[in-house]
């Protein structure tokens, strides 16, 4: 890696304290310059897209938008390394994808290890992550903890859906289209990953290019021979497959 050049960093904390330990710790390394703080997933999403930093530290419990969040928002453009105050569950995850993790608080040593660590990365001596941040925050999700919401990202605009508010959501290519409350929103994931992050008690993949949410469903009609579609309670129809049908009916019926 050439030396002379600056690794751009940002900080993401909800702490000030936080942020100021990984300052102070950062003060000595005159190779890293820090280009921005961030006290919000909000903030560090609009930080990242507009600098395009190297390095992120990034906080796994914020409020208005968590770790997870951030991560599928951001890309896979920054080397990141987590900073958590509990969240052993995920440790796994973050040592198989991200470059490393801090846990709070934060030790010297511990944060020399980590940057060092980044510093390889950068230099193309790690593998870079292989997963689509998406696929790699549902990989650090427990076990059984569905989505509430699902945030998606504009340029460096960030929207909030909650799952409740969202109608279905329609496979296009490598996104998903999510729609809620009479729009469309495009958030790059595969279907597959949503249909995984969502409670299967309250939402149903009726197609191979669509998931409904089951409280949407107003009624299921036959659309010529041997198909059907589900119309939605706002009177959109979505076209319902063979084994969708199946599913659909196993519901319905109940």
């Amino acid at each position: 890696m050439n030396q002379q050049k600056k690794i751009r960093a940002v900080i993401v904390d909800d702490e000030e304290l936080a942020r100021q330990v990984l300052r102070e710790f950062l003060s000595s390394h005159a190779e890293v310059e820090i280009t921005a703080e961030c006290a919000n997933g909000f903030e560090a999403v609009k930080a990242v897209a507009e600098q395009k930093p190297d390095l992120v530290f990034l906080d796994i419990q914020m409020p208005k938008l968590d770790g997870f969040e951030v991560l599928e928002l951001i890309g896979p453009g920054s080397a990141v390394i987590f900073v958590t105050a509990y969240d052993s569950y995920a440790i796994k995850a973050f040592e198989v994808h991200a470059v490393d993790y801090l846990l709070k608080p934060v030790g010297a040593e511990r944060f020399e290890a980590a940057l060092e660590r980044a510093k390889e990365r950068l230099g193309g001596k790690l593998p870079q992550q292989v997963l689509p941040p998406a696929e790699l925050a549902a990989a650090a999700r427990p076990p059984s903890q569905y989505l509430d919401r699902i945030p998606v990202r504009d340029g460096t605009r960030v929207s909030i859906i909650p799952t409740a508010k969202l109608d279905y959501a329609e496979a296009q290519d490598d996104y998903v289209a999510l729609a809620s409350e009479g729009k469309k929103h495009l958030k790059q994931q595969t279907i597959s990953s949503l249909e995984t992050a969502l409670d299967p008690s309250r939402f149903l993949r009726i197609h191979r290019s669509y998931i409904v949410n089951l409280e949407r469903v107003a009624r299921v009609e036959p659309y010529g021979k041997d198909r059907h579609v589900a119309v939605l309670s706002n009177g959109t129809q979505l076209p319902v497959s063979k084994t969708g049908y199946t599913r659909l009916r196993t519901f319905l019926d109940r």
